[in-house]
This record gives C-alpha cells, structure tokens and sequence, in this order.
C-alpha cells in the first residue's frame, strides 16, 4: 500500500488534535514525507492577548517535531509561564487559556506574519520547516471560521470558551461552524484529496475536528469518490482523550465506534476499531463499510505505527473492490 500510495498521490489525513497527533506520529514512519499531506482543522483557532492561536495545528505541529509537552499531549516541553503569570499577576487579565513562554514565540509569528498579509496557509509552512516537518501540513482553509456551541443555558460560546473556559460544564445544545458556508478549502486541499490513493480520517472529535474539516464547502464532496478509511475515536463507549461524548449526542449519535462510522457513512469504505469493540463489527458492515480489529490505545509509537499499518493495509483491500 505505501508504494501504491507514493505512486498514485500518496496519502491525505484530515486531522485535529491529540489522538491526530498520536496517530500521524505512526502514519510518518510508514509513509514516505513526500507522499503524506495532512488537513487540519482550523475551527479551534482563536485570538488571544491579540495573537492568533491555531491549537490544533500546533499540537501536531510540536508532536512530530518532538517538542510536544510529553504528558499534557499538547503545548510545549520544559515549558516556562512567566509572561501569562505576569499577566494575570500585574495587569489581571484573566488566564483561562494559559501559553507558554515558547508556545507565544509561534503565536507572535503566525500573528505577525497574518499582519503583514501572509495567509495561514504561508504561515502554517513556514512554523513546519521551522520544525524540521517535511511531510506538507494544510489548514483546511486560510478563511476565518469558528466553532460555536450552543448551550441549554441560552448562550453562544466559542469553543475554546465551553472548553477549556469552562470545563465543558454547560450542556450542548447545537455545534455549528461561523463562517463555514463563505469558506474556501485553503490551497492545495483539494488537489491533495483528488490525487490522493486514500484518505485517513484520524482519531479525532468527528463534531469539532473532523466534523469542521468536512464543513468546508467542497471537502466533502472531493472525498465521496476517495477510499477512505477512519480510525475510531471511541474505545468501549468511552473517549480516549477530549469531549466527544458531550458532543456526539448534541448531532444525534451514539457514543459508540459504530455510530462515529454513522456519521461518515457518506463516504466511508473503511472502518478501524479497537479490541474492545469487537462486538459492533457487524454494525458497522451494516453500513456496508469494511472493518477492522485492533489496538487503538496508542501509548507509544511503535503502536501507533502498528495501527497505522493497519489502516494501510485496510485501505490497500477497499482500493481494490
């Protein structure tokens, strides 16, 4: 499969997130740099003590450029807050989403170079080389959108806010993308997913992650004639890391690997699941998606790049029908 893949436009993830991250850091020992192009959702991304923050590009960004903080799973290693504390110390400005001292040394260049009339996409390229990434790393669009979560409380709340603002507490009543409809896929999406011999859709939040990928007006579409193939982000009715299951209910689904599948039946060829999940193969052949069993639990790398073999072989199977 990965010969196939270099050869006939190699292979596309759509990504967000800590369980992308833990994924991807699999996905480029079995594939070729110049063969992977990772998309990754922008609709976390918000502007902080006037910076603009792209959390979900930065996590992948610092976990395959080996800077990630190893516990957290996000933000940066040996990392120090003396700016935030002076912050919230001196002038009161209120700290609910903390960075770092070397996490604000990207900000300020995204920011700066957002300023000067580079688009995210320039900005995106320029923080990967930084980091010595080779593979191409996309947003999905250099447009500004926003996720929303509509709370049983009556208030509209950015997602950053419902999350980590407020510990997810409020009850979800509706997600929605600000700004999807007048979206453009960023440069460069489109082409990849139309050369690509498959897409992966991680183990990310399917309503915030890939969910606001597959929002972008055109995305959607470019995937119905792909295989593709997703990795569960559910394990035994449980979320591995995240909010999922407080957001899976809010768009009608279970919180279950096999209604995850549901939610992509669209365009899905392939399915991956966990050990734990054995039980809901035949579900999800249902759907008339292929499926395979394995361990999803990616506590080191070595499982990760064990899965994402598997999702390659599995990808390799649906190619071929």
């Amino acid at each position: 499969m990965i010969a196939a893949a270099t050869r006939h436009g190699g292979v596309v993830a759509l990504a967000g997130g800590i369980g992308a991250a833990r994924f991807l850091r699999g996905l480029v020992q079995v594939v070729p740099d110049d063969a992977l192009t990772v998309i990754v959702n922008t609709g976390d991304d918000l502007r902080l003590y006037g910076l603009h923050v792209s959390p979900d590009l930065d996590t992948i960004t610092y976990t395959l450029g080996g800077g990630v903080h190893p516990d957290q799973g996000w933000g940066r290693a040996d990392e120090r807050h003396t700016v935030a504390t002076e912050l919230a110390e001196r002038y009161g400005v209120p700290g609910w989403f903390t960075l770092g001292d070397r996490d604000l040394a990207t900000h300020l260049v995204r920011t700066g170079m957002l300023a000067d009339g580079a688009t995210l996409s320039q900005a995106t390229e320029r923080i990967a080389a930084a980091w010595g990434l080779r593979l191409r790393l996309l947003p999905m669009t250099d447009d500004p959108v926003a996720t929303m979560i509509d709370t049983t409380d009556g208030r509209t709340l950015h997602f950053q806010r419902w999350w980590v603002g407020e510990r997810a507490t409020p009850e979800v009543t509706a997600v929605r993308l600000d700004g999807a409809a007048a979206a453009r896929p960023a440069p460069g999406v489109l082409d990849a997913i139309g050369d690509a011999a498959v897409v992966v859709l991680c183990p990310s939040n399917p309503v915030v992650s890939i969910g606001t990928i597959l929002a972008v007006p055109g995305i959607r579409e470019a995937l119905v004639d792909r295989p593709v193939v997703g990795v569960s982000p559910i394990v035994g009715g449980r979320v591995v890391r995240g909010m999922a299951d407080r957001l899976l209910p809010a768009v009608g689904a279970d919180v279950s690997a096999a209604a995850v599948a549901g939610l992509y039946r669209d365009l899905l060829d392939g399915w991956v699941m966990d050990n734990a999940d054995r039980g809901q193969v035949a579900a999800v052949a249902a759907l008339g998606v292929a499926t395979r069993v394995t361990d999803t639990i990616m506590a080191t790398p070595e499982v990760s790049a064990a899965l994402a073999r598997t999702v390659l072989d599995l990808a390799a199977e649906v190619g071929r029908r």
